[in-house]
């Protein structure tokens, strides 16, 4: 079992990453916010599974060890292979999955690409009692009752960012902007935006 990698970043994809270590190259499949931020020349260290097929032997990347043990129980669960977990992860991280299952609520899960009603009703119903309870801060998904950062981060996961990188940007801005501006939809996502910046809104699009 390969569980981590650390090394140099020799190429970044959209979601994946190239790692060299001890002069061989290892390719691995990351989350796209992790490939957003991997910089070629610059060390990189990612928690790993080996995923052994007949026909491949693949490597799946995390940034800490808690993504790494969430993929490892969502692969638990009927019909999630592993690209569909690394999809859920990616989409809404460790803390609004939890979140989620703690709610009984697959509505979160039906929004990630690739996962249908019957597999995100299965996602709830099998990851219940084995996550940790999610925590305070938690959830991307917190200042959905606003119906201002709410569209907000409907439209910046329209235009191609993940879910969890779109609430966590806009929760950033709308706290340092005057609060007329952050109380109109226009005027926020114009500061998130430029917040963001144009090559991240190129590298967030899937």
């Amino acid at each position: 079992m390969i569980s981590s990698v650390h090394g140099t970043v020799l190429h970044a994809g959209t979601d994946v990453v190239e790692v060299l270590v001890g002069g061989m190259g290892f390719t691995v499949a990351v989350t796209p916010d992790v490939a957003r931020t991997a910089r070629v020349g610059d060390a990189i260290e990612l928690h790993t599974t080996l995923i052994v097929r007949e026909d491949a032997l693949s490597l799946f990347g995390f940034a800490d060890r808690a993504e790494s043990a969430l993929f490892g129980v969502l692969l638990g669960v009927t019909g999630v292979g592993p690209k569909s977990a690394l999809g859920v992860i990616a989409t809404l991280g460790v803390d609004q999955i939890a979140q989620a299952v703690a709610d009984d609520d697959d509505a979160p899960f039906r929004r990630v690409s690739g996962i249908g009603p019957k597999t995100a009703k299965l996602i709830v119903v099998q990851l219940a009692g084995k996550l940790a309870p999610p925590s305070a801060t938690a959830s991307p998904a917190s200042g959905a009752s606003d119906p201002v950062p709410a569209q907000v981060v409907a439209a910046l996961v329209g235009l191609g960012w993940s879910e969890r990188v779109a609430a966590e940007a806009v929760t950033t801005v709308a706290a340092d902007v005057p609060p007329a501006d952050a109380a109109k939809v226009p005027a926020l996502l114009r500061h998130v935006l430029a917040y963001l910046g144009p090559a991240r809104q190129g590298a967030g699009r899937g």
